[in-house]
């Protein structure tokens, strides 16, 4: 996909900067992975919002809960600071609810893009911190015992068009002859036998790399249920409308919910698709955009081949899926680009997820009958299907670290639609930052993902617009 020119787009739908009245819609689309609540889902620890905190964190998805659960380990034994977490909505009711259930690294694809901005020392960085959430996930898991439907396996990019095959191959064969590392674990394979190993109907060529995928929702959800049990106080269905210019004269911001204000001396932006809300000065660098996600599944007792990667399946530039393929027989599939991307409107600047492109459903009915061996009888339909809303950066790398001009703020937000293989070294790293003042160089995070003030007054957008 070619990036757009350079260009300043409003933030919200209305066609202007000045926000919505509510961008936090409460009749959102059900997403599958939310059709088993856990009882935090709607919970406030205590009945009031406390007046102030030492920590505030504003997010209850994956950004929030595992920055909370780094921070409350950090301490061990210790005391901790009284820590408030603060959800728009219900616990986990965002984007984390609303993916494929992958943790995939963007090992490969996203490759050339990023080294025509940043160069191809940074996309190897990026690629390969991304590459580390696989088992650093994995750990978390196995350490933590976490029920989440975990699976370790490989991701399965296909590609059916030969044109973009041949595209795709002279690619790689760059990356690989550049001296990338994040390669190594990629193996290609040709015309020959693509269509065999992928079991994909006419694929000309695929790649396979480690990946994951698990029960987003369920993962989440066990995190936040510790770190309440270790004293952290959720409160769900508190939106944030503003926090103060400046500290007041106790070296706290004042932070206003629906439910009125909180004083925090330090506040962790876990907001993604939803910062430039509360945060305006990442108007215009953090874009809104919808995505579309399906569940489809086999009546009865029909038998379908088990597919034991994960896959995406590439028709063309801007056009492609993605999914899993689950133990319970189910196939979780996102994207129906051609539906989406269609029209800039569709997806881009929106924060509603009450709705799905309703043609969208079309592409998922019979997709797996189309496009898999082995499927044709199965009967396999279309369950469910939601949107959810990813945030975008214009420059293409996530902001991650303290606020510029904001000492005592910290934001992990702008995920790119990756935040699984992104979010759990990363919060790892900004709960160092706030609990022992580590520097964002400190970290060991890829110093592009850096929140900058040059980076929020760079007016590129690198963003695929077409």
């Amino acid at each position: 996909m070619a990036a757009s020119t350079a260009e300043s787009v409003p933030l919200w739908p209305n066609g202007t900067n000045s926000l919505p009245p509510n961008p936090f819609p409460a009749d959102q689309t059900l997403p599958f992975w939310r059709t088993e609540l856990h009882e935090l889902d709607n919970h406030r620890s205590t009945p009031e919002l406390p007046e102030s905190c030492d920590v505030l964190i504003i997010g209850a998805g994956y950004s929030g809960a595992s920055t909370a659960y780094h921070l409350v380990e950090s301490y061990g034994d210790k005391p901790l600071p009284s820590i408030v977490m603060v959800e728009a909505r219900q616990a986990c009711s965002g984007a984390t609810a609303r993916n494929g259930g992958h943790v995939k690294p963007i090992v490969y694809f996203a490759f050339p893009r990023q080294a025509a901005i940043y160069g191809n020392k940074v996309a190897n960085e990026i690629a390969e911190f991304q590459l580390q959430h696989v088992l650093a996930v994995k750990d978390l898991v196995e350490k933590e015992n976490i029920d989440c439907d975990f699976q370790l396996t490989r991701a399965c990019d296909v590609f059916i068009d030969q044109g973009y095959a041949d595209q795709v191959t002279a690619s790689f064969n760059k990356i690989k002859a550049s001296g990338a590392t994040c390669v190594r674990q990629v193996q290609y394979t040709g015309a020959r036998d693509a269509e065999q190993i992928s079991g994909v109907k006419g694929a000309k060529c695929c790649l396979t790399f480690p990946a994951a995928h698990l029960w987003p929702y369920k993962l989440v959800m066990h995190l936040l249920s510790r770190v309440v049990e270790k004293g952290v106080n959720l409160q769900t269905t508190t939106p944030v409308t503003s926090v103060s210019d400046a500290p007041d004269a106790d070296g706290s911001w004042v932070v206003t919910t629906s439910r009125g204000t909180i004083r925090a001396k330090k506040v962790v932006f876990a907001t993604n698709a939803y910062t430039a809300y509360i945060l305006p000065q990442y108007s215009n660098k953090i874009i809104p955009c919808r995505g579309i996600c399906s569940r489809i599944v086999c009546p009865g007792p029909a038998r379908a081949p088990h597919l034991p990667n994960s896959y995406s399946l590439r028709a063309g530039p801007g056009n492609s899926d993605y999914f899993v393929s689950r133990a319970d027989g189910s196939i979780v599939v996102g994207g129906a680009k051609p539906f989406v991307s269609v029209r800039k409107d569709l997806w881009y600047n929106i924060v509603d997820d009450t709705k799905i492109v309703e043609p969208a459903r079309q592409h998922f009915d019979g997709y797996m009958q189309r496009n898999f061996r082995g499927w044709e009888e199965t009967g396999a339909y279309t369950d469910k299907v939601w949107s959810g809303i990813q945030g975008y950066t214009t420059d293409l790398a996530s902001h991650v670290g303290e606020v510029p001009g904001k000492a005592g703020q910290y934001i992990m937000a702008g995920f790119n639609g990756h935040g699984m293989p992104e979010i759990l070294l990363t919060s790892k790293a900004i709960a160092s930052m706030v609990k022992d003042g580590k520097t964002f160089e400190e970290t060991g995070l890829p110093m592009v993902f850096k929140t900058t003030q040059a980076r929020l007054d760079d007016d590129r957008n690198h963003i695929a617009l077409g």
